[in-house]
């Protein structure tokens, strides 16, 4: 049997009941168009998504759909038996009607399908196992078995540019393809690029003369965030961008000249999210939500609007709903003047268009500051002068057994003699001796996913507690772990079950900062929440905050926290426990524009630290001025020469005698 997350479902017909309106966020979320010649006011074009008013007969997943003519084919998939189908219908995306046209030569689910002259592809899939057949299904129904696919593939998408179709992701049952297959009848195959990242579960969408892949699973099981552009004209493959989050099994369509990625599975669990991408700048917004959690569902465009039907909701849930997306066209309002709350400003104004020197001459930071360079592998010890002081993995300082892989952050501890790093996607934390880099404790086991004792899903944020005890986010499980000295765990939150229902349930945690009084600090990303929860568990507060991915929160004063917006253009927050938000810094372009900051700290002298992760810097930032002051790493510009970083996604100051002025609470 294929291998999948969720539990199988079901295929069906179309018949009655609710209509559900979504408008995307309207603080940079919607896609926005150009203003009609000679107006003065800008029009933007709002993603409505609407479930129609006729439900399927049935619940469908793991389908395809492609557009013929003014229909809408549904072909195969999984039934609410959890067994696949053979059924081909047409859906009318005006009535919401499903006619049946025909049946496969076999029953598959997860396969792909385009639309080719007069007939549609049928391409791979799977039944019991991974098939490499390709049937040809003509307009009026009659189903053909064609050639085959040069090895056996399911988990697939396909695409049609210019006549020609493509086969892109999946794998043949135990090994992922990367190779991306051509052909123009359905019988002669030809590879025409090869996916730097190789996935299964991607979504696709295609603009221009380029295809785009989004997300996907990877061979390790785990979801990726990787936008993969295929370049038809020069015949390559590479990754342009990184969504919000790692996930799998989205759906995508073009609308408006914007691609826009429909739920997938995030943190663990189906999502509502729309993440829209603009092919020209490749950058991502949130653009709002639907009407539900959907994963697993299958998309197309017709008539101008898109329509995703089926999948899997929340708990894997089968899905009997047909959702249309459409533009809605209007005028934007003129910026509001920036107004002040608490003597601090809410709206942030442009940056300098090259870093500048602190104010007066003074450095930036007095002390050590250490940056998890995330995407070299390795730790680098710098000063304010740009200077690197200490490296690690260096000479004399090998790599713990496993490697050191993908480290998210990384903190001083003992008074600056040690450092603990999680590393995230290598399911393991370690502790680290400094200045030497022995490894001292670890927990988890490098590259292996689990939930049980001694195992961890993409662990955020472990910092070492003055007991002793490690505390981390243990992200796609879904729980904040304490950690003992000896191993042994206790937990908030369950493993699996990722809701916002604290201290009960958690969804998709990210960060756990240790505070004062005991209390950690969480964000929780599916939602958009920040929770005080104390060591035993007990809710202290919860606040929904107004952005799209809130990342490492830390407490400034009583009623005053600060937090990153993991996004792009992204930003960093000040807001109080009722979410209102006291200050802000959100360049939406231009050199002082953040792409996707995860942590940001305020450094002893009153000025903001940040790493700026797909910008591949460090920044430093005066929240009076809202100007950028300082910066590690050339902007955009990835490396491991001076100065450079490549996807910085950690950081800590040392200061004179040990004191680690932004995390005095932890051991």
């Amino acid at each position: 049997m294929i291998a999948r997350w969720w539990p199988a479902l079901a295929l069906a017909a179309i018949g009655g009941v609710i209509a559900v309106l979504l408008i995307a966020h309207s603080d940079g979320g919607s896609a926005t168009a150009p203003a009609p010649p000679g107006s003065t006011t800008p029009t933007r074009a709002k993603l409505v998504a609407r479930t129609m008013s006729r439900p399927l007969d049935a619940p469908v997943s793991g389908e395809a759909a492609v557009a013929v003519g003014d229909r809408v084919w549904v072909i195969g998939g999984l039934d609410a038996a959890s067994g696949s189908t053979d059924g081909v219908f047409a859906l009318n995306p005006h009535s919401g009607a499903l006619a049946s046209i025909g049946t496969l030569p076999q029953p598959l689910h997860d396969e792909a399908a385009a639309a080719t002259g007069n007939s549609v592809l049928v391409l791979g899939g799977g039944s019991t196992v991974s098939t490499n057949a390709v049937e040809s299904v003509s307009r009026a129904g009659a189903a053909t078995s064609a050639v085959h696919l040069p090895r056996p593939r399911s988990d697939l998408v396909a695409a049609t540019v210019g006549g020609r179709t493509f086969v892109l992701g999946g794998y043949d049952g135990s090994t992922l393809d990367p190779s991306v297959l051509e052909t123009t009848d359905g019988s002669a195959f030809k590879s025409v690029a090869s996916l730097p990242v190789p996935v299964r579960y991607p979504a696709v969408a295609v603009a221009g003369n380029a295809i785009y892949l989004f997300g996907g699973e990877t061979a390790s099981g785990r979801p990726t965030d990787a936008v993969q552009e295929i370049d038809l004209a020069a015949g390559t493959a590479r990754v342009v961008a990184h969504l919000p989050q790692p996930a799998s099994h989205a759906a995508a369509v073009d609308l408006g000249g914007r691609i826009y990625v429909l739920g997938g599975t995030a943190g663990g669990s189906p999502t509502d999210r729309i993440i829209a991408f603009d092919p020209g700048t490749r950058a991502l917004d949130a653009a709002g939500a639907l009407p539900s959690p959907v994963s697993n569902a299958a998309a197309a465009v017709v008539g101008g609007s898109g329509y995703l039907i089926g999948g899997l909701g929340k708990g894997g849930t089968p899905l009997d709903s047909v959702v249309r997306l459409t533009l809605k066209s209007v005028h934007a309002p003129a910026p509001p003047l920036a107004k002040s709350t608490s003597s601090t400003t809410t709206t942030s104004t442009s940056t300098t268009s090259t870093p500048e020197a602190a104010a007066n001459g003074r450095p930036a930071f007095r002390g050590r500051m250490l940056i998890a360079d995330r995407g070299n592998n390795r730790l680098l010890l710098v000063n304010a002068e740009k200077r690197v002081l200490w490296r690690y993995p260096g000479p004399g300082r090998p790599g713990p057994p496993g490697g050191f892989y993908f480290p998210d952050d990384a903190f001083f501890t003992h008074g600056g003699t040690g450092i603990i790093s999680n590393e995230e996607q290598n399911e393991r934390i370690v502790q680290l001796a400094f200045p030497s880099g022995k490894m001292t404790w670890s927990y988890g086991h490098p590259g292996v996913i689990g939930s049980s004792p001694g195992y961890l899903h993409e662990p955020d944020d472990a910092y070492l507690l003055k007991n002793g005890t490690v505390t981390v986010a243990d992200a796609q499980n879904c729980r904040i772990l304490f950690i003992s000295s000896q191993g042994h765990t206790r937990q908030i939150g369950q493993a699996g079950v990722c809701t916002h229902d604290p201290p009960h349930t958690l969804a998709s945690p990210n960060g756990d900062t240790p505070l004062a009084n005991g209390d950690i600090l969480v964000s929780e990303v599916t939602g958009s929440y920040i929770d005080e929860l104390t060591p035993t568990g007990r809710l202290v507060w919860s606040t929904h905050l107004p952005i799209a991915y809130p990342s490492d929160p830390q407490q400034l004063g009583p009623n005053r926290y600060l937090v990153a917006d993991y996004t792009r253009p992204g930003g960093i927050y000040e807001f109080d426990r009722h979410g209102r938000i006291l200050w802000s810094y959100h360049p939406p372009s231009g050199p002082g524009m953040l792409d996707h900051p995860s942590l940001a700290e305020r450094l002893p002298n009153g000025l903001i630290a940040a790493n700026d992760d797909y910008r591949d810097r460090v920044v430093v930032i005066n929240p009076l001025t809202k100007r950028i002051v300082w910066q590690y790493g050339q902007t955009n510009s990835p490396g491991t020469g001076p100065d450079q970083l490549k996807i910085p996604d950690g950081f800590d100051l040392l200061t004179h005698g040990g004191v680690t002025p932004t995390h005095p609470y932890t051991g």
